[in-house]
C-alpha cells in the first residue's frame, strides 16, 4: 500500500507508527510521502481499532524537509504558480488531516528535523525529540517562507518574537532549546529514545481515546473562540465524553479502587 512510508504496528494495532524511509534523501519529502502520509493518518484516524498514530525517520534524519528536485519537477515548467499547488494540493490537506485526526499524532523526531521537515514534527499533537536532534526553519535560506502550518502554529506556540527570530534566521534550535522554548514536548537520551517513547505512546494507547479527542477538538476551535465561546465548547463537548463507554468504564474503575480498562469507545 506504501511506497516511502514504512508501518510499524504494535499493542494489537492499537498503535500504529509511520517511518519515513529514504535515508538517502535523509527522508525529504515529495508528492508521494506527503500523500501517504495523509492517507496513514486518514485511515488511522478512522480505524476504531487504532488508538494512537506516531510518525518517525529511518537512518540518521527526521526529515529534511522538501525534495527541491520533486518540487521543481511538479509540471510543465511553463505553468504557474508550482509551488503554490504544491503548498494547495499536497502541504495543506496534510496538515488538515494531522490537525483534524480523531486520534493523536505524535511525532518521534530521530534526528535533524529541517524546513517542512521541521513543522511535519511541530504540527502533530506533541513531539518527542532525541538529545542530538535539531529543528531549523530553513525556508529562509532558500528564499521562502515558512509553510506546512509554519506561520499559524510558530507565532501561537512562540509568540512574535521568537518565531520571527527562527523564521528570519533560520538558527538551528537543539532538542534541549526547542522543550525550553515550549517548542516540543520532551527530549531523551539517543540510547533510551525509543524505549521512553514507546512507554509514552503505549500509556496514550491505552487512554480514553474519545476523550482525547474531544481535548483536541477543544483546544483547537480555542484559537477563534472568546472566553464565552470556548465555555460553550467545553459544555457540549463534555457531555459527549460522559456519554462515551469510557467515561462509564473510568467511574466504574474509581468506585471499585481498581485500574480502568478503557476501549477508546
Amino acid at each position: 500500500m506504501y511506497k516511502q512510508l514504512e508501518i510499524e504496528s504494535h499493542l494489537d494495532g492499537k498503535l500504529q507508527i509511520a517511518y519515513l524511509n529514504d535515508e538517502k534523501t535523509f527522508n525529504s519529502l515529495n508528492k508521494t510521502l506527503l500523500s501517504e502520509l495523509k492517507t496513514f493518518v486518514h485511515e488511522g484516524s478512522k480505524n476504531e481499532n487504532v488508538r494512537c498514530l506516531a510518525i518517525s525517520g529511518r537512518g540518521k534524519a527526521f526529515c529534511s524537509g522538501q525534495n527541491l528536485k520533486d518540487a521543481m519537477s511538479f509540471s510543465d515548467p511553463e505553468e504557474d504558480r508550482v509551488i503554490q499547488r504544491i503548498v494547495i494540493d499536497f502541504y495543506n490537506p496534510l496538515v488538515k488531516e494531522i490537525a483534524n485526526a480523531r486520534k493523536p499524532v505524535i511525532s518521534l523526531v530521530n534526528g535533524p528535523a529541517v524546513g517542512a521537515g521541521a513543522m511535519l514534527a511541530l504540527i502533530c499533537d506533541f513531539t518527542l525529540a532525541t538529545e542530538s536532534s535539531y529543528f531549523s526553519q530553513a525556508f529562509v535560506n532558500i528564499g521562502l517562507i515558512p509553510d506546512t502550518g509554519g506561520t499559524y502554529w510558530l507565532p501561537k506556540l512562540l509568540g512574535r518574537q521568537q518565531a520571527n527570530y527562527l523564521a528570519f534566521t533560520g538558527k538551528k534550535l537543539s532538542a534541549a532549546e526547542a522543550k525550553n522554548l515550549g517548542l516540543i514536548a520532551d527530549v531523551f537520551e539517543d540510547e533510551n529514545f525509543m524505549q521512553n517513547s514507546m512507554g509514552i505512546l503505549e500509556q496514550i494507547s491505552n487512554l480514553p481515546t474519545k476523550a482525547i479527542s474531544l481535548t483536541k477538538k477543544a483546544f483547537n476551535e480555542s484559537y477563534d473562540n472568546t472566553l464565552t465561546q470556548q465555555l460553550d465548547i467545553e459544555g457540549i463537548l463534555q457531555q459527549e465524553a460522559a456519554e462515551s463507554e469510557d467515561f462509564m468504564e473510568g467511574v466504574s474503575a474509581f468506585l471499585e479502587k481498581r485500574k480502568p480498562e478503557y476501549k477508546g469507545k
